[in-house]
């Protein structure tokens, strides 16, 4: 009798063991996966507004606003791009800096100055200087870098930002990718996969700049919003403001419209 009660409870206890075994292997599993989810599911997330956002084509007009402590002006601008290899930016106002033209290829990117007939190209160097005394970096206007491919994607929880549930997602610089953030913090709208606030960091994780955005529109097949405004961190009573005035997505834009040549005689 005595046998059989220290038999059962041997079995009894490694039935325990093997059930904890069990439950420790799932959990361990489900943690796991759930982290490998969350990671594609920021990746996903990040990739379908920025895909929102570009369209495989745009074009359109946009004006934008420079407001500093003792003054305020306005640069009106055409812009077309194809998806992350080509943008070009022609200036239509103010008559200073009327016809002005701005060429991202690739890597590259150069700027005609018609005033002077002068083409510049502008070095690697300098795509964190500011574009015309604006809030926004060289990179910023031609988007130079892909937040898909040079930055990795972890969702790191969820927000209301300006009435608006959002997911919050942390984008950090892969090694010696060509960016010049050193990370990104963005919340993206859940009913829409608008990037609807960002904050941008240095490499050394210092703020520099943050983006809000508003006034979502229809602009050509899509909602989205046509207000941005960017401001340096630290810096009372400066922004810049970009309203898309109009927009249309995906007709049709050789690459052969993104050249040299085109510069110069676009209008």
């Amino acid at each position: 009798m005595v046998t059989k009660i220290s038999d059962y409870l041997k079995y009894t206890c490694k039935l325990q063991i093997l059930k904890r075994l069990v439950l420790s292997v799932i959990l361990f599993a489900s943690f796991g996966f759930g982290l490998l989810a969350q990671s594609g599911d920021a990746l996903d997330i990040v990739k379908k507004a920025d895909d929102k956002s570009r369209g495989i084509t745009s074009e359109g007009a946009m004006t934008m606003t420079i407001v500093r402590p003792t003054y305020t002006r306005s640069v009106s601008m055409k812009v077309w791009s194809k998806g992350t290899e080509f943008s070009l930016i022609l200036v239509t106002a103010p008559a200073k800096e009327k016809g002005q033209v701005f060429l991202k290829r690739g890597n590259e990117m150069w700027n005609w100055l018609p005033s002077i007939e002068r083409m510049v190209k502008i070095p690697p160097s300098m795509m964190m200087q500011s574009w015309m005394g604006s809030d926004f970096t060289n990179d910023d206007l031609a988007k130079q870098s892909s937040i898909v491919v040079d930055y990795t994607h972890k969702l790191i929880g969820t927000e209301t930002i300006r009435n608006k549930p959002c997911y919050k997602i942390e984008l950090t610089a892969k090694p010696d990718a060509p960016v010049v953030w050193g990370k990104i913090i963005s919340w993206i709208t859940k009913d829409g996969l608008d990037v609807w606030e960002s904050n941008y960091y240095d490499e050394d994780g210092e703020l520099i700049n943050s983006e809000s955005a508003y006034d979502i529109k229809q602009m050509g097949d899509r909602s989205i919003p046509t207000r941005f405004e960017i401001v340096p961190a630290g810096k009372n009573g400066q922004k810049t403001v970009l309203v898309f005035d109009a927009m249309i997505f995906n007709k049709s834009i050789g690459d052969e419209f993104f050249s040299i040549q085109n510069m110069k005689r676009i209008r």
